[in-house]
């Protein structure tokens, strides 16, 4: 039976701002993620609920119009069952999953192509949302400033301005077929462990924060734990939220704002799999029936699993030096262990992110660069 992550609950709506950018930031320091409730104040519950309607509408259009839309360099567009592998040194197969990528819209229009599936509406619908979770970014990024006492606090916030230049910042829609869906398993080697329970690889987010969005009884993402070996499950709805009109959205550090503290804030390495029969904390975390403070789950990766994740990056040409922070300077710790991208230096966010993504999708790079040569 494994208990669930502690990850603390923020409402970033308070009065004492100075509190709230402090408890962010021991939040970053400790676990790399924390909560945020949702008041409904930064991203409507009405926004959210109709981003998940768009989301299951684009995965059941038709595979040749996703297909069509295939996933480029420029890390936009759609990707099929196993053609990311977040975990390459680990995986013996690509994610199972599937997603979309969204860039940058300009007045409400996507840059890239969309399935004809999604409307006009649909359409707007997205870019608006996807203005949302940046703004909530921003506010996020100015707390993490001020409580680390950047000089200027803006700092961070400033290296995001749309205005600066393009970024890669995505908004990506998520979907996690059911158990049953997975292929026959295949023979594993002498000294090989199966992975048949991975949907998403062990990895760390390439960007500054992530914005996640899940929906109640949908569980499966679990965080390494200090130790390096073990994993904790992230429940949808912690307790003391079950009441929220929506589950609070869950934000994590990414590799940009560990390299700008040199470690103190964590990006920490997280999965997706599907849930295990039994969960102690609470909440629904396991999608399953609350009894004593033990969730048990019913049908476990029965069902599709969706989710949003809004992953934001500074501008590309952003340099990733540590951050004018008397605490930032004053941290020995280094950074984050279990990282395996954690000791690879980087000048700016872009390359950083085409390292990452070189890993990610092997393949398309290494078709690219045939077709190029």
């Amino acid at each position: 039976m494994a208990k669930i992550a502690n990850i603390p609950v923020i409402d970033i709506s308070g009065d004492d701002q100075a509190r709230v950018a402090k408890d962010l930031v021991e939040a970053a320091i400790e676990h790399g993620f924390v909560y945020i409730k949702n008041t409904g104040q930064d991203i409507p519950v009405a926004a959210i609920d109709g981003a998940f309607e768009i989301s299951k509408k684009l995965f059941e259009a038709p595979l040749s119009e996703k297909q069509a839309c295939t996933i480029q360099k420029n890390n936009r567009g759609w990707s099929g069952m196993n053609s990311e592998t977040l975990d390459p040194a680990n995986q013996r197969v690509g994610d199972f999953k599937e997603a979309f990528n969204f860039g940058d819209f300009l007045a409400h229009k996507a840059q890239q192509p969309l399935p004809p599936t999604l409307t006009a509406p649909d359409e707007a619908a997205i870019s608006a949302f996807r203005d949302l979770c940046y703004h909530l970014s921003l506010k996020l990024l100015h707390l993490l400033g001020t409580g680390l006492a950047v000089t200027p606090p803006t700092f961070f916030t400033s290296a995001h301005e749309r205005a600066r230049g393009a970024s890669g910042t995505i908004l990506r829609f998520l979907r996690y077929p059911p158990r049953s869906a997975l292929p026959l398993p295949s023979k594993v080697g002498e000294g090989e462990e199966e992975d048949d329970d991975v949907r998403a690889g062990a990895h760390s987010d390439y960007g500054s924060l992530t914005l996640l969005f899940r929906l109640r009884g949908q569980p499966g993402l679990e965080v390494l734990r200090a130790d390096g070996r073990t994993w904790a499950p992230v429940a949808v709805t912690p307790p003391g939220t079950e009441g929220d009109a929506a589950p609070p959205v869950l934000v994590n550090i990414g590799d940009l704002l560990a390299y700008w503290t040199g470690g103190l804030l964590r990006s920490t390495v997280h999965r997706v799999v599907f849930p295990a029969a039994a969960t102690e904390g609470g909440g629904d975390a396991e999608g399953g029936v609350a009894t004593g403070g033990v969730v048990t789950g019913e049908g476990e990766g029965a069902a599709t699993r969706y989710s949003i994740a809004y992953f934001c990056h500074p501008f590309g040409g952003a340099e990733l030096g540590p951050v004018p922070s008397e605490r930032v300077r004053g941290y020995k710790g280094g950074l984050a262990q279990g990282n395996p991208y954690a000791e690879r230096r980087v000048m700016t966010a872009d390359e950083h992110l085409m390292m990452r993504l070189k890993a990610s999708y092997a393949q398309l790079y290494e078709e690219k660069e045939k077709e190029e040569a």
